[in-house]
């Protein structure tokens, strides 16, 4: 019986070479499967913010000055001190404050749908604002910085590491979106003129939570902006899920 083993074992490692030679690292994967069709999570659908913490941030401008909780440094107090809500709107700035960078922090309702099999597409209500996050090999942005800028997305899942809650309530089917983006116009981490500059990155990580009652997102958001930040801002927000689109209401900018 030992000696027959031993015959098996002889064989096998004689035909190995052959497969390593053809297949050095496994075989060979098929055609990546579209971001759409691998989702962990569901994100699609519309969805409101429930403010709960900064209230008197979030739901109105505070005074100028006001920028408690932002770890600005000098050169962006002294920005902050100096904004002119007036010199936004004659400028036609009155959208600074609804950039990547801020836009989840302001109250509103988004609606999330597939764009196309690569590329999710989220829409704000409040100031009417469209972001779209790209999977896939990232690109190199083109054209002038923007509102909203370049956002690059992959899925988190339970073989490739998960987001901040993903997995905690669901160790089998746990998973987070994470976006990175960059290429950012300046703008406003708040209403009241707290400033991001055109050197800012973002980097948000998407959870839905499964409650009796209602599923949430919950996105948290890391702002970074050597600028006007000594350290990276960090948030937390939450929307609650709709069953339909009652209340969604697209709105212009207001900045004060």
């Amino acid at each position: 019986m030992k000696k027959l083993l031993a015959v098996k074992v002889l064989a096998i490692l004689a035909f190995a070479p052959a497969l390593f030679a053809q297949f050095p690292f496994g075989p060979p994967p098929g055609p990546p499967k579209p971001a759409k069709a691998v989702a962990p999570i569901e994100l699609t659908g519309y969805w409101v913010s429930i403010v709960t913490e900064d209230w008197r941030f979030r739901m109105i401008a505070a005074p100028k000055g006001d920028f408690a909780g932002v770890p600005l440094n000098p050169e962006g107090m002294k920005a902050a001190n100096a904004w002119d809500p007036a010199k936004d709107e004659a400028a036609g700035n009155q959208c600074k404050a609804y950039g990547a960078a801020g836009l989840m922090r302001i109250p509103t309702r988004l609606h999330i749908t597939w764009q196309d099999d690569n590329t999710l597409k989220v829409e704000a209500d409040a100031g009417t604002q469209t972001r779209l996050l790209h999977f896939g090999p990232p690109q190199a942005p083109s054209g002038p910085p923007t509102l909203q800028g370049y956002s690059a997305a992959r899925w988190l899942g339970p073989a490739g590491g998960i987001g901040y809650f993903g997995a905690a309530f669901d160790p089998t089917k746990g998973g987070s979106l994470e976006v990175n983006t960059s290429h950012l116009a300046p703008g406003y981490l708040r209403r009241n003129g707290v400033p991001y500059s055109d050197k800012t990155t973002v980097q948000e990580f998407f959870d839905v939570i499964k409650e009796p009652e209602a599923d949430w997102i919950v996105v948290k958001t890391i702002v970074s902006d050597p600028t006007y930040l000594f350290r990276s801002m960090i948030t937390s927000t939450h929307f609650r899920k709709q069953s339909d689109a009652a209340g969604w209401s697209p709105s212009a900018c207001y900045g004060r």
